[in-house]
This record gives C-alpha cells, sequence and structure tokens, in this order.
C-alpha cells in the first residue's frame, strides 16, 4: 500500500489528451503563495508565474518555458529575509504510467540531450503541471544563500572567513610566511 501524496499547493491539473494549445500560464494567487512559502521555508513568496509549451512526443508530453519568482528566503548565516529573485528554465517531460520503456529494450531508442530534462509519471488522463512547477521552484532555491547581513553576522560572531586569520595564531602565520 503506498502513502497518498499530501495535496499541491499549486494544483493545475492538465488533460494529457488533447493538450492545451499555445502557452500555459501558471500565476500562484496569495493563498498559493503562502502555502508555497510554508512549503520551502521561505519568509514569502511575492510572486510566482509560469509560461510553458506543451508539445507530445511519442512516449511523453514535453514541457519547457520559464519560471519567475520573487522571493523573501532566509539568509543561511544571519537568518534573515532578504529579497530574491528566480528565474529558472523549465524543461520536463511527463510519462504515463506504464509507459516508460524497459532498461533491456533493444528496440526502444532514446535520444538523450546533455541537459536531459526531468521525467514525471503520471496516471490518467491529466497531469499537474502546477505540482512540478512548484517542484521547479523548490530545486531553484539556494539553501545556502546569504543575505547582505552575512559577513557582518560572521565578524560579530567572531567566525573567521576562508583566507582571513586572526589572534595570536595569524600572527605566527604571518611570520612564517615572511620568510
Amino acid at each position: 500500500m503506498s502513502a497518498a501524496l499530501p495535496p499541491s499547493e499549486l494544483p493545475r491539473m492538465i488533460k494529457a489528451r488533447p493538450l492545451p494549445a499555445g502557452t500555459v500560464v501558471i500565476e500562484a494567487s496569495e493563498t498559493e503563495c503562502a502555502a508555497l512559502a510554508a512549503r520551502f521555508g521561505l519568509g514569502a513568496v511575492e510572486h510566482l508565474r509560469a509560461e510553458v509549451a506543451l508539445e507530445q512526443k511519442p512516449r511523453a508530453i514535453r514541457a519547457t518555458g520559464r519560471l519567475t519568482a520573487a522571493i523573501m528566503q532566509p539568509c543561511a548565516i544571519s537568518g534573515e529575509d532578504f529579497p530574491v529573485t528566480i528565474d529558472e528554465p523549465i524543461d520536463l517531460r511527463f510519462i504515463e504510467e506504464n509507459r516508460r520503456p524497459a532498461a533491456d529494450d533493444a528496440d526502444v531508442e532514446l535520444e538523450l540531450e546533455a541537459d536531459d530534462c526531468d521525467e514525471i509519471e503520471y496516471s490518467g488522463e491529466m497531469f499537474d503541471l502546477g505540482e512540478a512547477v512548484a517542484q521547479t521552484l523548490g530545486l531553484a532555491i539556494d539553501p545556502y544563500a546569504e543575505g547582505p547581513n552575512a559577513d557582518a553576522m560572521r565578524k560579530a560572531a567572531g567566525i573567521v572567513q576562508e583566507g582571513e586569520q586572526e589572534g595570536p595564531l595569524a600572527a605566527l602565520l604571518a611570520g612564517l610566511k615572511k620568510d
């Protein structure tokens, strides 16, 4: 028995056949932005927009486009929120469950590109493009991002940055370097 996934904060169900024509635009509402901020441990998601083109391929649906977002992210050093702009390409492949070719299937030829896209399985007649966009946002967030006050916080805490030395050991090392 498999565990049920929690509901998506950004549900946008797309019918697999026929695919919508043109570009699919996903824009998060205030409620969805707040839920995404909670999911990813952010101070806020102020804006999220994705423009995605869908193309039917022989064994998959290819989704390409761009995600833009404005978030308030906690600094990895100080914990204070600071603004971050995200501009991320989207390149995904939705594969119907049980349609993935077997690894030992010699008759199936797969074209892999240098930057091959991520694959997401779906079942039934629809797939959740919004959840895929939410996951793209999650992957675009730098967990080690430092805000504008990171250096001041390090200095106040007495943390020495790489290449900097303070104290008696620094004097000894400086003396050794002169020789």
